[in-house]
This record gives structure tokens, C-alpha cells and sequence, in this order.
């Protein structure tokens, strides 16, 4: 959350609940409403870190309301995310640790872990296809947001496949 609130505040100096309603607004249902005490919470936090300013605004018939400014340090720090790469392949999957170590102690069997997983991954996908068909479809970003999770799920279900025929 921490850089998404950085990248918006790039953009033009809000407050908090103009930064949830930026990130509601820009993906759609298929991306979680994010709760407004977290976005607070990091806004305090990326304060304290001085990568945002915050600044007391008064307002005639309200309380007064902060408003976040990106500082010099804030836009170092949203400038290196923009240029490294994001998080590859999962090398380290916990599933698959699961897999491999539960049916060699005895905790589990792994036919019944791979179905377990096979149905968790199969529910997922229906909630998606739901999703997507509930979203407007000039709402692109929400789209491609579901897509992509749609195909990592498929890419999933595949490995899973995979697994049940190679493992002894």
C-alpha cells in the first residue's frame, strides 16, 4: 500500500480519503477497497519515514483535514520501484513445501491435498468469472486485473496437474 499511496500522491497532494477513493475508482471491483485506518496508518508511517508532508488544511463547517504532499525523499523512493522489476516465480511455495513434506511424515496424503488445493483454486476462479461479469466493461484496468489473476489461477491449476502425475 505503501508505494501505491506514493504513486497517487505523485500525482497531486490528497488526503486520505481521497487517496482510497483514487485507488476504488481506478481498479474497480477487482481490486479490495482498502480500509481507511490502513490508509491512515501508512500515511503516518511514510510521514515519520519523510516520505510524505503532512500539511493542516482548515476547513469553514468541518474539522480540519491533512493533506499529503510527496517530498524529495518520497519520489527517490516511488522513482526506485518504478525502475526495479516486481517479484518473479515462487520458488519457496508453501503449498508445495506441503506437498512434499506432510506425506513423508504422515500428516497428510497427497492426493487429498492436491484436490483440497485443486478446489480452493477452482472456487477462486468462479469468484472471478463472477467478478468480471459483474464489472463494466469500459473499465479496462479492473478487467486486466481479473485476467491476469484468472490465468495466474489457471497457471496454478496446471502446476497442480503436474504435480499429481510426476510426484510418487
Amino acid at each position: 500500500m505503501r508505494l501505491s499511496l506514493l504513486a497517487l500522491l505523485a500525482k497531486e497532494p490528497a488526503h486520505g480519503y481521497e487517496l482510497k477513493q483514487a485507488l476504488e475508482q481506478i481498479f474497480g471491483r477487482a481490486y479490495p477497497s482498502p480500509n481507511i485506518g490502513q490508509i491512515y496508518v501508512t500515511l503516518g508511517r511514510l510521514e515519520k519515514d519523510g516520505l510524505v508532508k503532512a500539511v493542516d488544511v482548515e476547513q469553514s463547517n468541518r474539522p480540519n483535514k491533512k493533506v499529503y504532499y510527496l517530498t524529495a525523499k518520497g519520489r527517490e523512493a516511488l522513482d526506485a520501484w518504478a525502475d526495479e522489476p516486481t517479484e518473479g516465480p515462487r520458488v519457496r511455495d508453501e503449498f508445495f513445501m506441503k506437498l512434499v513434506l506432510a506425506p513423508m511424515t504422515g500428516i497428510a496424503d497427497r492426493t487429498a491435498l492436491i484436490n483440497r488445493q485443486r478446489r480452493h483454486y477452482l472456487a477462486l476462479m468462479r469468484d472471478l468469472n463472477e467478478l468480471a461479469e459483474r464489472t463494466d466493461r469500459g473499465d479496462r484496468v479492473a478487467l486486466l486485473l481479473i485476467e491476469g489473476a484468472m490465468l495466474h489461477l489457471q497457471a496454478d491449476l496446471d502446476w497442480l496437474e503436474r504435480c499429481q502425475e510426476d510426484l510418487p
